[in-house]
């Protein structure tokens, strides 16, 4: 079964498919720096978990994307404070050009259904 979460013309936010979830990619606000933009990236990630009923401690994957690897640091800063580190996911970080210009990150995840303790 296939569930598709928030889908649009385009595209779906998520997509559930058996036991596992596939976000799209989450960005921020555009023009607003990579602190502010990972922060509203990763608000989304569990708003949307939340919603196809999981949590970010069962997040498999994690691939970012950063305008600027100048911006590394600072992701990071956001990251660390924010990811279960009980439960860390493996992750990739890399350089790219975004949709546009005003977005410094992109945060896309894979996590498996069910919440922390279940």
């Amino acid at each position: 079964m296939i569930t598709r979460i928030q889908p649009g013309a385009r595209m779906s936010e998520a997509v559930v498919h058996g036991d596992t979830i596939y976000l799209a990619g989450q960005v921020g606000e555009p023009g607003d720096d990579v602190i502010a933009q990972t922060k509203t990236a990763l608000a989304e990630v569990e708003a949307l978990l939340a919603q196809a009923g999981s949590d970010k401690s069962r997040i498999l994957m994690a691939q970012i994307w950063l305008a600027d690897m100048a911006d590394f640091e600072a992701m990071n800063t956001v990251w660390d404070a924010w990811v279960d580190t009980a439960n860390p996911p493996a992750r990739a970080t890399g350089e790219s050009k975004l949709a546009s210009p005003d977005y410094r990150v992109e945060v896309i995840v894979i996590a498996a259904k069910g919440r922390s303790g279940r």
